[in-house]
């Protein structure tokens, strides 16, 4: 743990007894939200209805942020109090009750403590996101806060929030937000119709955004990313337990259960989530999710195994410099990190990290707490794990405990869309992601991509179109395509895709690609793993058929993870239909031996201890793996690709 964090925080020492990978324990997570909750108080405003936290304003502005301040942080204390039975020892109760008199006597109103007006999402939407943190943290510490409200104050609260229920949500998980509102008013006796329309439409639209393995949509198109365990999941399942109601947490509980199948390999070994989707700046709240399984039963994982997770997670960032010397969390993922945050990011969206609490609900003596630590899932064998509902394909690789998730599904563009290269985003748009690398910014050279030059100009990926995926014994594959866009000149060539497949085995990344329609004078070039030159995070990029020699390319803005990175770089001159074969690999390993350059001559291609042979034949690639003989066979056909392995 960096020392700030540790002394600001005042952290008890490490348990390696029960603890063994990550010396937390229950004490631990009380003491880090006791320290974050008290870092940021201190910029309250004298009613206490407001903390403006230092930093630079979001889109929202100020007044929407010092609310957010007030709310997310309320849903770390009422985690930490609801789990500990009431329990306050820091005053905290006290603090929110007078914040939630000041913010509704006037709200509306610009002064220093009025909380603003509940709109439309395309108004004045961010109170809406806070209602729901309010309204959760309110049913969380019922007994010891609302209860002993005046009936005015009561009164006055409910009114503010009602107008999540009668205003235009983002069409994506912001239906969750009056759901939850209208499950704490049912909660107190406060339901009517209008609250009752509320959850039924939510859940209408959950239904439609659910896609199988576990995994939601967000809104109508394909994001799929953190959102799943930190929203998607979290809302309906902790409103249905905080309810007791059996039927909706065995419907929700039975879905988290299998999302965990998934996506709790998705840590690795050092803890960290993978860098990928919007939102990162939320940084441990990744672990809602299997905090959330583990209070409510419903996880694939043992005890000691979703505190190896969730714990990992919170030692990751406090360890990484989350924290700053003021104490406060920073927009950006280790520390300051511009190109990881969003224009709603303002100083106090960090705090919906405050969701990983909700593994407090578990009290002292829970399973969650008692029971000893295990390996995360990324500790154990070589994995490689395809998730069909949302394109994913997952590889993780105990010596380095690095996952690298390969994505061939998720874009975060809307059905209704346009494919704008301008509006490229690289937490989406990428071939791959992994818990070691992040992106490079989008005014550097893209990392994990195909882009095909046509006139000068580089091709975007936008909307990505899934093909299938797949795995078996040690192996994996997932494959897609999309239509090349491009930021200058017209926006498409006529005829002009890319499709492609990734194979995984062991910490090796086959990278398949078929461009076809390109016309003359254009140019494919992939990119690999971005890593710091001199980290122990080493990237592989060799070219099996079809490519030049691979170059370096520098990207001077660095990435969540290096200051500076440099990207590996294959380029080919393609016309019409071309084939293109590659080997990628990222390992932390110091012991993992890369290959050596390959030798490409008529489609043999040499690398020694990880491919003895590559042969293209038309539209069918079919590589034999020097380690056991193994043959992967990939076949393009009319929009469609099978792959066989043996």
């Amino acid at each position: 743990m960096n020392a700030s964090a540790g002394d600001l925080f005042g952290l008890p020492p490490e348990d390696r007894t029960s603890s063994p990978y990550t010396g937390y324990t229950r004490a631990h997570w009380e003491a880090a939200a006791d320290g974050l909750l008290k870092a940021a108080w201190k910029w309250a405003t004298p009613g206490g209805a407001r903390l403006d936290l230092p930093g630079p304003p979001s889109h929202s502005g100020v007044r929407s942020d010092g609310l957010e301040g007030y709310a997310r942080t309320f849903l770390a204390a009422g985690f930490r109090i609801a789990g500990a039975g009431g329990k306050d020892p820091h005053g905290l109760l006290e603090r929110y009750a007078d914040g939630l008199d000041a913010g509704t006597r006037t709200p509306g109103r610009d002064d220093a403590e009025s909380w603003p007006l509940i709109l439309d999402h395309h108004v004045q939407g961010q109170p809406m996101v806070e209602s729901a943190s309010v309204a959760l943290g309110l049913r969380l510490t019922r007994p010891w806060l609302w209860d002993r409200l005046t009936s005015d104050v009561q009164d006055r609260a409910e009114q503010w929030l009602r107008g999540a229920l009668r205003h235009v949500p983002a069409g994506n998980n912001w239906y969750l937000f009056p759901y939850t509102v209208a499950g704490f008013l049912e909660s107190v006796g406060r339901g009517d119709a209008e609250t009752a329309r509320a959850r039924e439409r939510a859940s209408e639209l959950l239904e439609h955004w659910y896609r199988g393995d576990g995994w939601y949509a967000d809104g109508d198109g394909r994001a799929f990313d953190h959102y799943n365990g930190w929203a998607l999941h979290l809302y309906p399942l902790l409103d249905a337990h905080l309810a007791g109601d059996e039927k909706e947490s065995a419907l929700h509980g039975a879905r988290l259960r299998e999302h965990l199948e998934s996506f709790s390999l998705m840590f690795g070994g050092d803890g960290a989530p993978l860098h990928f989707g919007r939102s990162l700046t939320y940084r441990f709240a990744a672990s809602a999710g299997v905090g959330l399984g583990a209070v409510t039963g419903h996880t694939p994982l043992t005890p000691g195994a979703s505190r190896r997770v969730v714990s990992g997670s919170l030692r990751y960032f406090l360890e990484h410099g989350a924290v700053g010397n003021d104490g406060l969390l920073s927009l950006g993922w280790h520390g300051p990190h511009a190109a990881t945050l969003q224009t709603y990011s303002g100083p106090a969206s960090p705090y919906w990290a405050s969701k990983a609490f909700v593994a407090l609900l578990a009290p002292d003596g829970h399973p969650l707490w008692a029971s000893p630590e295990e390996a995360a899932p990324s500790e154990g064998p070589d994995r490689v794990l395809s998730v069909p509902a949302a394109g994913f394909l997952v590889q993780s690789t105990g010596a380095d405990g690095v996952v690298r998730l390969h994505n061939h599904g998720s874009d975060h563009v809307r059905p209704d869309e346009g494919e704008s290269a301008a509006d490229e985003d690289p937490h989406y748009a990428r071939l791959a992601y992994s818990t070691v690398t992040g992106p490079t910014s989008a005014d550097n050279t893209a990392d994990n991509h195909l882009s095909v030059t046509v006139g000068g100009a580089r091709s975007a990926r936008r909307r990505i179109r899934p093909l299938g995926s797949g795995h078996g014994d040690g192996w994996g594959w997932a494959a897609s395509w999309h239509l090349p866009v491009f930021p200058a000149g017209p926006s498409t060539v006529p005829g002009l895709r890319v499709e492609s497949v990734t194979v995984a085995r062991g910490r090796h990344e086959l990278r398949v690609h078929r461009v076809l329609g390109a016309p003359d004078g254009a140019r494919a070039e992939l990119t690999g793993w971005a890593t710091d030159p001199d980290g122990p995070v080493r990237s592989l990029l060799r070219g099996l058929h079809g490519r030049e020699a691979p170059e370096d390319v520098r990207a001077p803005q660095g990435t969540a993870f290096a200051r500076r990175a440099t990207v590996p770089r294959l380029g080919a001159d393609v016309t019409g239909t071309a084939v293109l074969v590659a080997l990628a690999s990222l390992t932390a390993d110091p012991e993992a031996a890369l290959p050596d350059e390959a030798v490409d001559e008529n489609v043999v291609a040499v690398l020694g201890e990880v491919v003895d042979r590559v042969e293209v034949a038309g539209d069918t690639v079919t590589v034999r793996w020097a380690e056991d003989g193994a043959r992967t066979r990939i076949a393009f056909g009319r929009g469609t690709v099978t792959v066989d392995h043996g």
